[in-house]
């Protein structure tokens, strides 16, 4: 089974911004290596009750694939964690505008 994964939470520094909550976390692939300022909220957004950049990450541990973390998989990470940071960020919108079209939906008479 894939393990947990290791993260830091920290505070954002002075030329991060925190668009997205109080908080970031640094992201740890291994000891070495890290990707810094993950959002928490990107970090923590589930789908089908999965985080999904820690599910990704953990079917890519060295472990199970033999060999190590291709760069462009690295970037794809980097690249995920963008645009679910976007979602969050969009989901006041979204929810908003769901809204809007399932009132309208309802008050359509039938025909």
């Amino acid at each position: 089974m894939p393990g947990k994964g290791k993260t830091e939470s920290r505070p954002f520094t002075a030329m991060e911004q925190p668009a997205l909550g109080e908080e970031t976390l640094d992201v740890y692939l291994n000891a070495g290596c890290y990707w810094k300022n993950v959002p928490r909220p990107a970090w923590e957004f589930t789908l089908g009750g999965y985080q999904v950049l820690k599910k990704w990450l953990s079917y890519r541990e060295l472990e199970l694939l033999g060999r190590p973390l291709s760069a462009d998989e690295a970037l794809e990470f980097s690249g995920m964690a963008r645009r679910i940071a976007a979602l969050v960020l969009l989901r006041p919108k979204l929810d908003e505008n769901y809204r809007a079209c399932a009132d309208q939906h309802i008050e359509q008479p039938p025909g």
